[in-house]
């Protein structure tokens, strides 16, 4: 999947760009080690992390660990059924 992305990289002219697409590439690839459906996943983390903010913005990191691949309390859809 890293390479595929290759051709798309060619559009990313600032560092900043570059940054947002390497958190991404992280965020799906620890989804799939961790045996999640990435699109629930990441549509949760969307949901999620904006209610971690403080009226300044910031996100409170405490909050963060029930977000986590790992984490016991990620809703069920999230998870993947193992094949057998």
């Amino acid at each position: 999947p890293f390479t595929i992305g290759r051709k798309n990289w060619e559009f990313m002219n600032t560092i900043k760009g570059a940054e947002a697409s390497a958190l991404i590439y992280s965020v799906v690839e620890t989804a799939r080690a961790n045996h999640l459906n990435v699109y629930y996943y990441v549509e949760h983390l969307l949901t999620e992390l904006p209610k971690l903010r403080d009226e300044k913005g910031n996100i409170d990191t405490a909050g963060m660990d029930q977000l986590l691949p790992w984490s016991e309390s990620l809703p069920e859809r999230c998870r993947k059924p193992r094949r057998k």
